[in-house]
């Protein structure tokens, strides 16, 4: 298996003349549906863009710090056209809309907010002082350290496992995932890896007993620092659902702990639930259904 060709999207050699087109490839198309592209290869590719609009100001001194996500139309497996804008420049701060459009129609957006880092300040403020344990990856033993592509391990009262359905239950999840280039030929950045990889705290917000219930409508990742790597992490801190809206919020973490929060908002979509007891994937994307 060669996994160095595995990716979420390919660059269409005919350009069009506002800019370049990225193409979905198989591993990007969304369980819900067999022409929709999921929430993990957008997100990817939205703080793709927002890092190549950074990089064109000149802005080294600056870090990613959150990303919202808004998912209000289906992307289709049909050409991605991307543009961003900058809606402020400043010497501590940069904040960069993302649009995604298909057939000229917006689809997707996304606001990235990229900021100066500094000294801490001096005083003490309150913070957690005992780390739930899946907020740590699992060990070394179970899931050697990697920059390439692999199956997620998900934690449940199952333990630490690849195979989903093992987790179909009403336990609190985790999950530890190795993030798939979002562009073929090029080099995964740890935002890009963080950023596909906060669409899957609907996984371990909104997985029970019956599957994934809910779709999720936004993503909001906010980050303290970057992941080492390209290895994350989420764990379920906090979810509320009334009236089949949900609000569910994770845990972001790396090797040497928690580096941020994912809160996203999702609806109910039951009647097209996705049954992990009937679904496993290999570390290239493919799908086996029984």
């Amino acid at each position: 298996m060669d996994l160095s060709t595995v990716s979420f999207f390919t660059l269409d050699p005919d350009q069009a003349d506002d800019g370049e087109v990225l193409l979905p490839t198989p591993l990007a198309c969304s369980s819900w549906s067999s022409d929709q592209v999921h929430g993990v290869a957008i997100s990817g590719a939205f703080a793709r863009a927002a890092e190549q609009a950074l990089a064109a100001l000149g802005r080294d001194d600056l870090r990613p710090a959150r990303q919202s996500v808004d998912l209000f139309r289906p992307a289709r497996m049909a050409p991605f056209h991307l543009s961003t804008e900058v809606v402020r420049e400043g010497p501590r701060i940069c904040l960069v809309d993302v649009t995604l459009r298909q057939e000229d129609e917006p689809v997707a957006r996304a606001s990235v907010l990229f900021l100066r880092t500094g000294e801490p300040a001096s005083g003490t403020v309150w913070s957690p002082q005992e780390e739930h344990a899946s907020h740590r990856p699992p060990s070394e033993d179970v899931a050697p350290p990697t920059d390439q592509p692999r199956v997620p391990f998900v934690h449940s009262d199952a333990g630490w496992t690849q195979r989903f359905g093992d987790h179909q239950n009403a336990s609190r999840k985790s999950s530890w995932n190795s993030a798939v280039p979002v562009v073929a030929g090029e080099t995964l950045t740890p935002f890009q890896a963080v950023a596909a990889t906060a669409d899957g705290t609907s996984l371990v917000t909104n997985w029970g007993t019956e599957g994934v219930q809910h779709i999720n409508t936004d993503i909001t990742l906010s980050l303290a620092r970057l992941p080492r790597g390209v290895e994350v992490g989420l764990t379920a801190i906090d979810r509320v659902e009334h009236d089949g809206i949900a609000v569910g919020t994770a845990a972001v973490f790396d090797r040497e702990g928690p580096i941020g929060e994912v809160v996203l908002t999702s609806i109910v979509n039951a009647r097209r639930a996705i049954d992990f007891n009937r679904v496993e994937y290999d570390d290239d994307g493919t799908r086996h259904d029984s």
